[in-house]
């Protein structure tokens, strides 16, 4: 104890670290970014290759098979799963833990060169998963008139955007885009006796821009540049061809003309077209909040110099930084909440003002100090952060009141006031630093976690752990300096009694520790209710993690593959049809991204609120899913969820598709049985028809004529092709070639005349076509098929439908070779709970061993742990009772609750076994202690509980992830402190022999009998 003495001497050395501490941690409030999640790389990659319009089948073997044997080949890359879609090819990579950037860098090189060489690949995509997105910021401009609306997008809106600092890059979707078509007439051309070929060349030839060398003798050697370049569409049309009868104009052939081009990516807003969505995405070292004030304040400027006219609107959609700033002042509000309710509590029990003062003064100064930790860490704000921070607060003055409270007690009794902090600190020391340990250790196999969800605990964990030695540094240099001379005793009475609770509850210890059947009653109390409490378990909603209810939602729905625009248009209508139906709904934007519709749905904000957003959430995904009935859509689903598609996915794995078809087929009937499960989907059960052409050999050759013109006279036929890009208005327009006439049917492609050495024949003399038909989707897991069996939920939670579906798996029969597996949130949920099974059980030995330690024995901690199974009964009441979801956030509560019911317990194990060594029995010790005890035991649990009730009872933003969490530690943390009052006494009477039958402490009571002094009495 001489550090002690040494710091509660040095008061101003104390207080020039507690200025220095607010300084700092002031000046990293500052400096800490803000952000709704933080900026996490995952172990995990995706690869996206558009194709055009190939077939499935043919992107399963010309794209994904090939690319899959390179990637399972670079070390690291742990599994790969892929869907080949018509015209597209999608795969996902599990990374070994760790690697992640390394072994991405590899993966981006082998795609990038494996696509140069295939044919067809007309965009690659590769990226790593993460919670940073590519865009934050989220506009549309609409008006009557869609050239305004896109001169001002690409001339003002984007220019001005982009040269912010803050700014990254803008997107802009559905502006009018035009293309240069030319068309040729195919009779025309065919009385010139050219073709397209030549045409093509005549375009290319004239349409070129190179640097042909060097004037050296001039001065400065100027460079000789060659420009005759395309820019207007007359002289595209005056372009000369060579033919046999000498040379004609273009026009002559072909109609020249510019078109709008239709958008490869279509958006629409509450089901028009009309309008341009923009997106703004920003640099990595500007924060979500920074770039939308930046942003703000140039639209303001923008509008004050009067360039939105014409009837242009320019409307803001969604800004993240909004959601931010929105959870982080909920979060931070919540916890100066559960701060007041902390000292407040503080205030009731000691009824000291200047103890309260000083204990009070602690909070501020361990904040500021995690604030200070984080900063160098590297952390920022967000709701991570925060929610540790809301956790921490009311531990953070745990270790405080009960040095404070033990120094008091001191006072009390007379010592003098260095003696009192020196004697006070001493007792508690060992306690206080034991119940930090044990809550910190807790958390140490967080990292056994894996995946996103592993990465967002680790950084909730290292917040808690940080408050909490924070707190401690505070509780043993702070504290100690203020007590010695700022803390003052009220009038001392003459006589002190306990007061009417501190006599029940003495009277009740020593109805249970009289007598060992006594003891054994309670015990077998305790163990009924959490027999009781297990029947409740199945009650209990269950998920991975917490919706975000923002009142924003983003929603996926998957559509038939090879649709054209009119469809489409049709399924966005009957969206926004279901859409506008729904009450507290405002807008929605729907995205095509190929075979999904991605879609933004704003709902009500502030006064306009009339329905829970979780409630407003479900009636969408219910009528985007009924939409199947009329519309080629495939279900909906949210777009945040944890598995990244449908809640509930089977796979079944196996050789033969047709033997796959037949087990999916059974399986799903049975599926469709279970309460709960709707929109059903089988991987393979929807085809496209391709049609196969099959060469006439015999005649082809008396024709003679060769397969390859054949082939390449059916490639013109179809022909649209781009063959460059010309100037017009500084704007670079692509130039396309078609027929004037499309071959879209399969009687006009046979019908086309192919010329002969003999003159023109039909092309159906030399080719038949065959229909074949080919699954649109092609699932395979490390180069194997396998069919997914998706389903969405309704009406029941993950839990309840995972029991259920595991019980069909594991009923349902399949032949030797196949199997059948669940994916996605299914397979997400079975690892998160052998995970966290493994991560509890090794904090248990974890806080074992730090107790063993500390106690310097075997059977004490065990006593102590006692308290844990029987915490779980307040957890799993107090779970049911508010309906709160069990799920990642809430079994980190779980986790975290081992370590800090374990702190009273501790605390009344510590006291009881000092009054033993003093010579008290076992029985004589428990009622001492437990009288020593109970007031720090009940401040501390109430500090706590008062400190997260703020977060527990929080909604908004942040709401879901906070409550669950701090639900599950309150509602276990008061029924542990009952335990820790009671079951710890009757487990200690029972596997401790007393003093009188030779006690564990004998040899020691014996040498100190004649010496015993009277246990302080606490003060009530």
């Amino acid at each position: 104890m001489g550090l002690l003495k040494f710091i509660v001497q040095r008061k101003i050395l104390v207080s020039l670290m507690v200025v220095l501490v607010l300084l700092i941690g002031s000046f990293s409030v500052l400096k800490l970014d803000k952000e709704l999640l933080p900026s996490i790389q995952m172990d995990g990659a995706y690869v996206e290759i558009n194709a055009g319009e190939m077939p499935a089948i043919e992107v399963e073997r010309n794209i994904t098979t090939p690319l899959e044997k390179k990637i399972l080949g670079i070390e690291g890359v742990e599994k790969i799963e892929s869907t080949s879609n018509i015209g597209r090819s999608s795969m996902q990579m599990t990374i070994e833990r760790g690697k992640g950037d390394e072994v991405f860098k590899e993966v981006e090189s082998v795609v990038n060169n494996a696509t140069s060489e295939l044919t067809g690949v007309k965009d690659v995509t590769a990226a790593q998963y993460g919670t940073s997105q590519a865009y934050d910021f989220f506009m549309d401009v609409s008006g009557p008139d869609m050239e305004k609306m896109t001169a001002f997008a690409k001339n003002i809106l984007e220019p001005r955007l982009e040269a912010l600092p803050e700014v990254r890059d803008v997107s802009l979707s559905g502006s009018l885009e035009k293309e240069v078509t030319v068309k040729l007439k195919r009779e025309e051309l065919t009385k010139k006796g050219l073709d397209a070929a030549q045409v093509i060349g005549a375009i290319q030839q004239a349409n070129t821009e190179a640097t042909l060398g060097q004037l050296k003798n001039e001065t400065n050697s100027p460079s000789l540049r060659w420009n005759t370049q395309l820019e207007s569409v007359e002289k595209i049309k005056s372009l000369h061809l060579a033919t046999s009868n000498g040379n004609i104009k273009l026009s002559e052939v072909a109609d020249i003309s510019v078109q709008p081009l239709e958008n490869a990516s279509l958006v629409w807003k509450n089901g028009s077209k009309d309008f341009i969505f923009v997106q703004v995405g920003r640099v990595a070292d500007a924060t979500q909040i920074e770039m939308a004030d930046a942003v703000r304040k140039e639209i303001k400027k923008i509008r004050e110099e009067g360039l939105i006219t014409g009837g242009l609107e320019l409307n803001e959609m969604v800004a993240q930084a909004d959601y931010v700033k929105d959870s982080i002042d909920g979060v931070t509000g919540n916890i100066l909440i559960g701060a007041a309710i902390a000292v407040a509590i503080l205030m009731l029990f000691l009824r000291n003002i200047r103890a309260t003062m000083i204990v009070g003064l602690s909070i501020p100064t361990s904040v500021l100090l995690t604030f200070a930790a984080m900063w160098m860490f590297g952390y920022s704000f967000n709701i991570l952060t925060l929610i540790g921070l809301g956790l921490g607060i009311g531990m953070m003055v745990d270790s405080s009141i009960v040095i404070l409270e033990s120094i008091y007690r001191k006072k009390e009794l007379g010592l003098k006031n260095m003696d009192a902090v020196i004697e006070g600190t001493k007792e508690v020391a060992t306690a206080v630093l034991a119940s930090m340990l044990t809550t910190i250790v807790v958390f140490l196999p967080i990292g056994l976690l894996g995946g996103e969800m592993g990465s967002f605990m680790i950084i909730l964990s290292v917040v808690v752990a940080i408050t909490l030695i924070s707190s401690v540094i505070v509780s043993f240099t702070l504290i100690p300096s203020l007590s010695e001379k700022f803390l003052k005793l009220k009038k001392k009475e003459k006589v002190k009694k306990d007061g009417p609770l501190l006599r029940s509850y003495s009277s009740v210890i020593s109805w249970t520790i009289g007598k060992k059947r006594h003891s054994f009653a309670i015990i077998g109390l305790f163990f009924l209710m959490l027999a009781g409490s297990m029947m409740l378990v199945t009650k209990i909603p269950m998920t991975i993690m917490p919706d975000m209810l923002n009142r924003y939602a983003e929603i996926m729905v998957p559509v038939e593959p090879g649709l054209s625009l009119e469809e489409k248009q049709e399924i966005v209508t009957e969206m926004n049809k279901a859409l506008e139906g729904i009450k507290d709904v405002e807008t929605n934007y729907v995205m095509d991204s190929g075979t999904m519709m991605y879609t933004i749905i704003n709902m009500t904000k502030g006064d306009d609120i009339t329905r829970d957003q979780k409630e407003v959430n479900e009636e969408i995904l219910k009528s985007l899913r009924n939409l199947e009935k009329t519309v080629p859509v495939k279900g909906a689903q949210a777009a945040m969820s944890a598995g990244g598609g449908s809640p509930v996915q089977i796979n079944i794995s196996g050789e033969s598709f047709e033997e796959l078809q037949k087990i999916a087929d059974g399986f799903t009937k049975e599926l469709a049985e279970i309460d709960g499960i709707v929109g059903i989907e089988n991987s393979i059960e929807r085809t496209s028809v391709e049609q196969i052409v099959q060469l006439k050999e015999t005649e082809i050759e008396e024709a003679g004529l060769s397969q390859l013109q054949i082939k390449q006279y059916i490639e013109q036929s179809l022909m649209q092709m781009p063959i460059g890009e010309m100037k017009i208005n500084d704007e670079n327009i692509p130039l396309k070639l078609k027929w004037d006439e499309e071959t879209a049917t399969k009687s006009a492609l046979l019908d086309l005349n192919v010329p002969t050495p003999a003159g023109e024949k039909k092309l159906s003399n030399f080719i038949s076509l065959k229909s074949e038909e080919n699954p649109n989707e092609i699932k395979h897991k490390d180069g194997d098929r396998f069919i997914s069996i998706s389903a969405d939920i309704e009406g029941k939670d993950l839990g309840a439908i995972n029991r259920d579906v595991q019980k069909l798996m594991d009923r349902y029969d399949v032949p030797a070779g196949y199997s059948i597996t669940p994916a996605a949130d299914l397979q997400q949920q079975q690892e998160m709970i052998q995970d966290m099974i493994l991560i509890l059980a090794i904090s248990i030995f974890l806080v074992y061993l730090v107790m063993a330690v500390q106690f310097n024995h075997l059977g004490h901690p065990l006593i102590v742990m006692s308290v844990i199974p029987m915490t779980i009964v307040g957890v799993i009441l107090g779970l049911f009772l508010t309906q709160r979801e069990l799920s990642v956030m809430s079994g980190m509560g779980i986790i975290m609750l081992i370590g800090i019911v374990l702190n009273n317990a501790i605390l009344l194990i510590d006291r009881t076994n000092q009054l033993r060594s003093e010579g008290y029995t076992v029985q004589e010790a428990l009622v001492e202690a437990g009288k020593n005890r109970i007031r720090p035991i009940l401040m501390t649990t109430l500090t706590t509980i008062g400190g997260m009730l703020p977060l527990a009872l929080a909604t908004g933003e942040s709401g879901n992830y906070q409550a669950p969490m701090a639900t599950a530690i309150i509602a276990g943390l008061s029924f542990a402190t009952l335990i820790t009052l009671l079951l710890i006494p009757a487990v200690y009477r029972i596997f401790t022999r007393s003093t009188e039958k030779r006690s564990w402490f004998s040899k020691k009571a014996r040498k100190s009998k004649n010496s015993i002094t009277p246990a302080p009495e606490a003060v009530n």
